[in-house]
């Protein structure tokens, strides 16, 4: 087995360098003790962590953003698991027109679909409401999802499944003991990526976010828009501690290899 030499260690170290130099100024600007964005060259403060209890604007933005990233992704992996196993398992007239229309908000720049949402939901009264927020939401994640779970189910060995059947195991029997567990990692990985996507989604929720219901990134980007404090870089250092402690606390609890590989790899 041929090892790495100099040249290849030296380009992967500075690729991760490029790629965590971002998130490492953004932190150490954070604990600046000045009233601007700075480095900490004249020590460390929490000055501005103790800031954020100061704008409920912003924690309450942070539910928000939680419960709506949360609610997206659950309903587009309920969507996207019966539609990948179709796609994956038949041969059908229109197959990949309905594949290319599941994937067709990746197409679509997210300013054109922002503007669009909000022409539609003003239309129908849905404009500025958490429930049009949803709906939208779903649309944009929903690529993401089917896409992790279409990879999981087309390489699942269908004979597990007959021999359930065989053994008389009732359909929905055989989908919760038998082909569920066998896409989970698929499925999970498809709504921890939907998550994501929703929760840090700007450019389209900024045309139908209202003042009741704004998101965390918006909240942050209308605020850098009048201010220059480090305040945002605080917000922004906490949300990474809390990401770096939930997935460390998953790890501990169940495994990240078992939770996005599979328990029997």
């Amino acid at each position: 087995m041929s090892r790495n030499g100099p040249a290849a260690l030296a380009f992967h170290a500075l690729f991760i360098a490029f790629i965590l130099a971002p998130i490492v100024i953004v932190v150490a600007v954070a604990f600046t003790p000045e009233g601007y964005l700075s480095l900490p060259t004249n020590g460390l403060s929490l000055r501005w962590f103790r800031a954020i209890a100061d704008y409920p604007e912003f924690v309450r933005a942070f539910r928000d953003s939680l419960w709506l990233a949360a609610l997206s992704s659950s309903i587009a992996v309920l969507f996207a698991v019966p539609a990948a196993l179709a796609v994956a398992r038949y041969r059908f007239a229109g197959r990949e027109a309905v594949l290319a229309f599941f994937m067709s908000p990746l197409m679509i720049p997210h300013v054109v679909l922002g503007i669009a949402f909000l022409r539609f939901f003003t239309t129908i009264g849905l404009g500025g409401t958490f429930i049009g927020l949803v709906l939208s939401h779903i649309v944009i994640v929903m690529p993401f999802a089917l896409r992790l779970v279409l990879a999981a189910s087309v390489g699942m060995d269908r004979a597990i499944e007959h021999a359930a059947i065989a053994l008389g195991a009732s359909p929905f029997t055989m989908f919760r003991r038998v082909t569920l567990p066998l896409i989970l990692p698929g499925v999970v990985s498809g709504w921890v990526l939907a998550f994501i996507t929703s929760f840090d989604d700007v450019t389209m929720t900024v045309f139908i976010a209202s003042p009741s219901t704004i998101t965390l990134p918006v909240r942050m980007f209308l605020y850098i828009q009048d201010n220059i404090d480090p305040l945002v870089t605080s917000v922004s250092a906490a949300m990474i501690f809390l990401t770096a402690i939930v997935m460390v606390a998953l790890d501990r609890l169940y495994g990240l290899d078992r939770l996005f590989v599979g328990a029997g790899r």
